[in-house]
Formats: C-alpha cells, sequence, structure tokens
C-alpha cells in the first residue's frame, strides 16, 4: 500500500466546507486543475463523479462511505490499482475544523507505481485544500 495524507484547519464549520464538497460541478472553483466535472446523481453512496483533470483524459470516481458534514471517500480503479481518497472533516475543540485529505493506492505493482503516481495525484492537495478552506471561511463572513 502507498499511502499520503495532508491536513489543514480552518475556522470554517464542517457543514460549510461540506457545502462546499457536496456541490461537485463547483469544485472547479477551489480545485484549479479540474477542466471538466460532472456528477451523476445526489452525492450519496455509489453515485459516479467524471473529472477531468486539465490535459488529461477523464477520470470515474465512484463515492463511497458518504457521511454528511462528516466524511466521504472516493474511489477510482486504474491499471490495476485501486486508489481511495477519503476526505474527512474534524471538529476541534476550539471551534476549528480539520479538514483531511488521505490517498491510500492498492494492488499488483503498488510498491512501483505508488511512488510515481501517488505524488502527481496527490501535489496539488496543499493548494487545493487551502483554496477550499479558503472559499468556505469566506461563505461564512
Amino acid at each position: 500500500m502507498w499511502t499520503y495524507e495532508n491536513a489543514i484547519e480552518t475556522t470554517a464549520t464542517a457543514e460549510t466546507v461540506w457545502q462546499h464538497w457536496a456541490d461537485v460541478e463547483r469544485w472547479g472553483d477551489w480545485n484549479t486543475d479540474i477542466e471538466a466535472i460532472r456528477i451523476d446523481g445526489p452525492f450519496a453512496d455509489g453515485s459516479l463523479i467524471t473529472m477531468t483533470p486539465g490535459g488529461q483524459d477523464p477520470v470515474e470516481l465512484r463515492l463511497r462511505d458518504v457521511a454528511e458534514n462528516r466524511h466521504f471517500i472516493d474511489e477510482a480503479e486504474f491499471a490495476g490499482l485501486l486508489f481511495r481518497t477519503t476526505h474527512r472533516l474534524t471538529p476541534l475543540a476550539d471551534g476549528r475544523t480539520q479538514v483531511l485529505y488521505r490517498l491510500e493506492i492498492t494492488g499488483p505493482g503498488v510498491e512501483q507505481a505508488g511512488p510515481q503516481i501517488g505524488p502527481a495525484i496527490s501535489g496539488d492537495w496543499p493548494e487545493t485544500m487551502a483554496n477550499l478552506v479558503k472559499l468556505a471561511e469566506q461563505a461564512r463572513a
């Protein structure tokens, strides 16, 4: 298994951040690498998101374990590998919220493929998450 994790804290509530996650067709507002995106149903278990990163082929992400205002997982399969990204919101004691993204790659050949593919997927997370938090904080103001 190959893993990577990034977390950021915000003054925005979990509910406010969740609203941005659940509005899939506006993900490009905070993720500048998205060229096109759509969802085939509600933001719920089993729905399929088709996302086209800039200059690349579309990627299909299946939503799993969607718990409103708490967490969701998106899964993609490519070249025999499973890519699972967990998105988690944790309320903190000081009223802030921790936003966490965790990528897990599993499957045959992950020892070689993970270190090559993983950073390409998660490399922009610090910037993307900072943009998400900024929008969520502005929505509260």
